[in-house]
C-alpha cells in the first residue's frame, strides 16, 4: 500500500486541482486550496520515499514488484502496470519526490500573483506523477508510457505563459526535440520485444547472453543485435537528457516559471535518460562500442555546455546549460562502465542544482521579474538567505572538499570526484574514457569560473540596473526560503553521508541493481578500484616532496588525480575573481558593447550557431519539403485536380448555361422551333435510310 499511495499520491492531486479548483479561486476549490492539497500529497509521497529509501538500501526490506493491474495482453506480449521496488528505484523516489514537494513549496511565494494557480500546481503534480511512473517502471512498456507523460507535462509547464509567442515556441522545441530521440527509444522497445519476445526487465536481462551473437538489419546494413538495442535505447536518453545535438531544447525550457526549471532540471524530466541507461546496464555491459560512445557524448556536452555558460547573460540561461554540463558527466560515469557514480552524482546534484534554480528565482522576484545579470549587482545585504544558499550551491556543484579524505567536502565534490577517478581507472581500456577524464578535469575548471561569475555579476559590486528595483529589492518569504535551507543541507551532507553506500557499495546498499563498485563488472574497468577497495596499495617509495605529493598513491589513485578537480575549481575561482573583482564588471559589459566582443565571445554567446545550423538546415528543410506537399501536392494537385477542379468547372459551365435563360418568349419558341426541326431531320433521315 505505500508504495500505490507514493507513486498515486501526486496524480489524485493533480486531477482534484485540475477539475475542481478554478481560475481565480471563487470556486469549488480556490487557489489556497489547490496548493494546499498538492502540495500536502507530494509531501507524504515524499516523506514515504525516505522510509522506502531507508527500509530497502539500509534496512532488511526485500525488492519486490507489486502488480497494479493488467494492462496490455497481445499475442505473446504482456506488459502489466506493476511497480519494480529496489534500491534504484527508490533513490529515485527520494529524488523526484523531495524536490518536487520543495518546489510545491516554495511556488506558493513565486506564484502568488498569478491567477492560474490550481492550473499551475495541478501540473506539477502531473509531472511528478509521470516520472514516478516511469522510474517505477516493471517493463519497457510502461517506462514509454511515463517518458512519454513527462514529455506532455513538461509541453504543458514550459508553456505555461502561453500567451507570450516565446513560451509557446519553447514547448514546441521541447515537444518536436524529444519526439525525435523517443523514435529511437521505441524501435529499441521493438527490437528487444523482437529479440526476446519479452519487455519485462527481468526477463530481457536474463537472456541477454544468448542473445550476443546474433546480427540484426537495420536501415540496409547489419549490426550486434545487442549493440544496436543499446544504442536505440540511447538515441532516446539523449534526447530527454539533453545530450549534444539534442540538447537545443534544455536552455529554451527557461521559459517556464522558475519553479518549473528546478524541476524539470533537478529531479525530474532530464534524469530520464541517465536512469534509463542505468536501469538498463546489463545491456550496456555487453554493448562496449555503444559505451565507448555514450562516453564520448557525454564528455563532449560537458565540455560543449559549459564552454557556452561561460559567457550567458541571462541568471538561468547559465545555471541551464550547467546542468546540460554535469548531465554530460552522469553520462559519460556510466559509459565507463560507473553507474553507481552516475547515480551518484544524479542523486547530489538534485540537491545543489534545485537549490541554484530556486535561488535565481528568489533574485528574479525580489528584482521585479528582472533576469539579466548585467542589470543586477550589489544585492547580497538584500537577500542575504538567498546569498547565503547560492555560496552553499556554487561551493558545491564546483566540487569544494579535501581530496582523498572522503570526510569533508560539499556533496558535488565526492559525486564529480567519483566520476573523475572511474574514468581514469577506465583509461586502459577506452580511449573515449582518456578523452573523458580530462575533458571533466577542463570542464570543472570551466563550471568554477562560470558559476563564480554568476555569483559576482549578481550579488556584488554596484548595482547596474533600475535605481527603483534596488531600492525594493526585498528576501523572499518563509514559503520561498524553507526550501532553500532544506536544499542547502543535502547540498552540504549529501556528498559525506551517502558516498560509501553509493560508491563502495557499503553493506549492500544496491542489492544487485547496479553493479557494487565503479565499474566493478565491466569489462574495460581495470581492478585498481576493487583493489583500493580492499587496502592492497602498490608499493610506494617517495624520491622527493614533489613526487611524494603528486604521485603517492591514495585510494588506489596517483594524489594528483584526486587533486587535479579540485586545483580546477581552484583556478576557476581566481580567474573569475581576477576578471569580475579586480576588473569591473560595468567595464567588462562596457567592452563587448563597444567592440561587439571577440569572434571566440561571440561563438560561444550563440551557442556553437548551433540553432542557426538546425534553422539553416532542418527547420528550413522541413518548412520547404512542408510548403512543397502544401502549396504544390496539395492545393494545385490534389484540389486542383480534385474538388476544386471539379468545382470550377461545374461553376463555369452553369455560368454559361445560365446565359440562355434571357426570359424572352421569342427566345424560347426559336429554341423550340430548332428543337422540332432537329428532330423531323433525326426521323427524315431514319425512314430514309440515310
Amino acid at each position: 500500500m505505500i508504495y500505490l499511495t507514493i507513486v498515486f499520491a501526486p496524480l489524485i492531486g493533480a486531477i482534484i486541482a485540475g477539475l475542481a479548483g478554478t481560475r481565480f479561486g471563487s470556486g469549488i476549490l480556490n487557489a489556497t486550496a489547490s496548493k494546499v492539497i498538492t502540495t500536502g500529497l507530494l509531501f507524504m509521497s515524499a516523506i514515504l520515499s525516505w522510509v522506502v529509501f531507508l527500509n530497502i538500501g539500509f534496512g532488511d526490506a526485500p525488492d519486490e514488484t507489486v502488480n497494479v493491474l493488467r494492462w496490455m495482453s497481445v499475442g505473446s506480449m504482456e506488459a502489466n502496470w506493476a511497480l519494480k521496488i529496489d534500491t534504484l528505484t527508490a533513490v529515485m523516489l527520494v529524488v523526484v519526490n523531495s524536490v518536487s514537494a520543495l518546489v510545491h513549496l516554495y511556488s506558493w511565494g513565486y506564484m502568488e500573483e498569478d491567477p492560474y494557480q490550481p492550473r499551475f500546481f495541478s501540473y506539477l503534480s502531473l509531472f511528478t506523477f509521470a516520472m514516478l511512473m516511469l522510474v517505477t517502471s516493471d517493463n519497457f512498456i510502461q517506462l514509454f508510457f511515463g517518458w512519454e507523460g513527462v514529455g506532455l507535462a513538461s509541453y504543458l509547464l514550459i508553456g505555461y505563459y502561453y500567451k507570450k509567442p516565446s513560451a509557446n515556441a519553447a514547448a514546441i522545441k521541447a515537444f518536436v526535440t524529444n519526439r525525435v530521440g523517443d523514435v529511437g527509444l521505441a524501435l529499441g522497445i521493438m527490437t528487444i520485444f523482437l529479440m526476446f519476445g519479452s519487455v519485462k526487465f527481468d526477463t530481457v536481462f536474463a537472456a541477454l547472453e544468448g542473445g550476443v551473437d546474433t546480427i540484426l538489419p537495420f536501415l540496409g546494413m547489419e549490426f550486434n543485435a545487442i549493440e544496436l538495442i543499446a544504442f536505440l535505447l540511447f538515441i532516446g536518453a539523449m534526447g530527454k537528457s539533453a545530450q549534444f545535438v539534442l540538447h537545443v531544447w534544455l536552455p529554451d525550457a527557461m521559459e517556464g516559471p522558475t519553479p518549473v526549471s528546478a524541476l524539470i532540471h533537478a529531479a525530474t524530466m532530464v534524469t530520464a535518460g541517465v536512469f534509463l541507461v542505468c536501469r538498463a546496464y546489463p545491456i550496456y555491459e555487453l554493448a562496449p562500442n555503444t559505451s565507448g560512445f555514450i562516453t564520448a557524448i557525454g564528455a563532449f556536452t560537458a565540455l560543449f555546455a559549459a564552454s557556452v555558460a561561460l559567457v550567458q547573460n541571462d541568471i538561468k540561461r547559465v545555471i541551464a546549460y550547467s546542468t546540460c554540463s554535469q548531465l554530460g558527466y552522469m553520462f559519460f560515469a556510466a559509459g565507463v562502465g560507473a553507474y553507481n557514480a552516475a547515480m551518484f552524482h544524479l542523486f547530489t546534484h538534485a540537491f545543489f542544482k534545485a537549490l541554484l534554480f530556486l535561488c535565481a528565482g528568489s533574485v528574479i522576484h525580489a528584482l521585479h521579474h528582472q533576469q539579466d545579470m548585467r542589470k543586477m549587482g550589489g544585492i547580497w545585504k538584500k537577500v542575504p538567505w538567498t546569498y547565503g544558499a547560492m555560496i552553499i550551491g556554487t561551493l558545491a556543484i564546483t566540487g569544494i572538499g579535501i581530496p582523498g579524505s572522503y570526510t569533508f567536502g560539499f556533496a558535488g565534490f565526492f559525486s564529480k570526484d567519483a566520476i573523475i577517478e572511474a574514468a581514469y581507472d577506465a583509461r586502459g581500456g577506452s580511449n573515449a574514457a582518456i578523452f573523458a577524464f580530462w575533458i571533466g578535469i577542463t570542464a570543472a575548471l570551466m563550471t568554477s569560473f562560470y558559476s563564480w561569475r554568476l555569483i559576482i555579476m549578481t550579488f556584488h559590486g554596484e548595482h547596474r540596473g533600475k535605481q527603483k528595483y534596488f531600492d525594493e529589492a526585498h528576501e523572499s518569504p518563509w514559503n520561498m526560503r524553507l526550501p532553500l535551507v532544506l536544499l542547502s543541507i543535502g547540498a552540504v551532507t549529501a556528498g559525506a553521508v551517502f558516498y560509501k553506500y553509493f560508491i563502495k557499495d557499503y553493506g549492500g546498499f544496491w542489492h544487485g541493481s547496479l553493479p557494487g563498485k565503479s565499474g566493478e563488472t565491466h569489462a574495460a574497468i581495470s581492478n585498481t578500484l576493487l583493489a583500493a577497495a580492499e587496502g592492497d596499495y602498490p608499493a610506494y617509495e617517495s624520491k622527493g616532496f614533489i613526487d611524494w605529493l603528486l604521485f603517492r598513491p591514495v585510494h588506489g589513485y596517483p594524489y594528483w588525480v584526486l587533486l587535479l578537480p579540485l586545483l580546477a575549481s581552484i583556478s576557476g575561482f581566481i580567474i573569475a575573481w581576477f576578471m569580475y573583482v579586480r576588473g569591473s564588471v560595468q567595464a567588462k559589459i562596457d567592452h563587448v558593447a563597444e567592440t561587439g566582443g571577440s569572434p571566440l565571445y561571440n561563438f560561444l554567446l550563440n551557442k556553437w550557431y548551433i540553432d542557426e545550423l538546425y534553422d539553416a538546415t532542418v527547420v528550413r528543410g522541413t518548412r520547404k519539403l512542408g510548403d512543397l506537399f502544401w502549396k504544390v501536392g496539395d492545393v494545385r494537385i490534389i484540389d486542383g485536380f480534385g474538388p476544386n477542379g471539379v468545382a470550377s468547372f461545374a461553376s463555369g459551365a452553369a455560368k454559361r448555361i445560365s446565359k440562355l435563360q434571357t426570359g424572352y418568349l421569342y427566345h424560347y419558341a426559336f429554341v423550340m422551333l430548332l428543337g422540332v426541326a432537329l428532330l423531323i431531320l433525326v426521323a427524315f433521315r431514319g425512314t430514309t435510310g440515310g
